[in-house]
């Protein structure tokens, strides 16, 4: 497996981590994960992508090897991270940008706010949220205001075995050994005998704000870039809104767009199969022809 190196970006006043893979000279694909994952993980799916391009993976703020945030952590931030790696990255050029679950929210309401920045979207397993009615607003805010008395307490395990367990508890289709791989890309010695999650555990608060899918929608009729959409056949997120409401949604973006089903992946396109998940992603960005 061709590995990754290493680089950290200044960002608005957090150590970001970012991985690049491939040749410093092909054109950039922008690889964006999920909520309590790492850019490691995206590494067997990285492997189909390499001899055409190069990628850049970062961690997200409070994730991976990237700083914690001290006041915990507010989805636009995300946001103005990418819009700033973006800009230092690939100043230039528009992006190629592909995005997992949390990733492929932010990286669809980017396309929208930044037209212009992106030359290609790719969603992987993304754009499920259920809207939240206004109904739901006082047990939010009274929940979150609990939690603060409360907060969560940060995950650490015997060994990399017993965490790789942890992960195949909540992903049983995955084999031993990608288990262990995954456990190795989330945890990290604590210098104690344990292994501790690098996720802060702040990202587990639920926060006090409600999604109004209209908020994203009138982001998302801004797109310009053409869009794929790549689905996992077993994703359970899939069933959190109906079928209408997932095509009322795609059919805000640009006309023309693709839809891919991956068969046996679940979410989890990458842990499960990222070689057919990388195949997608391929054919899509390289040029027709």
């Amino acid at each position: 497996m061709r590995p990754s190196r290493s680089e950290f970006h200044q960002v608005r006043g957090l150590r970001l981590h970012l991985r690049r893979w491939g040749d410093p000279q092909a054109p950039k694909i922008f690889l964006l994960h999920g909520w309590l994952d790492v850019s490691a993980t995206f590494a067997p799916l990285v492997q189909g992508l390499l001899d055409e391009f190069q990628v850049l993976a970062p961690d997200w703020r409070g994730l991976g090897h990237s700083a914690w945030a001290e006041g915990g952590y507010w989805f636009p931030d995300y946001l103005a991270d990418l819009d700033e790696l973006a800009q230092r990255l690939s100043p230039d050029a528009p992006l190629k940008l592909v995005g997992h679950s949390m990733g492929a929210q932010a990286a669809s309401l980017f396309a929208g706010l930044r037209p212009d920045r992106v030359e290609k979207l790719v969603i992987l397993d993304g754009l499920f949220l259920p809207d939240m009615p206004a109904e739901m607003a006082p047990k939010r805010y009274t929940g979150w205001l609990d939690q603060q008395r409360d907060p969560p307490q940060q995950k650490s395990y015997d060994s990399f075995e017993a965490l790789a367990q942890r992960v195949r508890k909540q992903h049983p289709q995955l084999s031993e050994a990608r288990a262990l791989f995954i456990a190795r890309c989330w945890g990290q010695e604590d210098g104690y005998g344990r292994i501790r999650l690098l996720a802060d555990p702040k990202h587990r608060f639920r926060g006090p704000s409600l999604y109004r899918a209209a908020e994203s929608e009138a982001v998302w009729a801004n797109i310009t870039a053409p869009t794929a959409f790549i689905d996992g056949e077993k994703s359970l997120f899939i069933q959190a809104i109906d079928q209408a409401t997932i095509q009322a949604r795609r059919d805000l973006f640009p006309a023309g767009y693709q839809e891919t089903v991956i068969p046996g992946a679940g979410h989890m396109l990458h842990f499960d199969e990222p070689e057919a998940t990388a195949a997608a992603i391929r054919d899509f960005l390289l040029p027709a022809g």
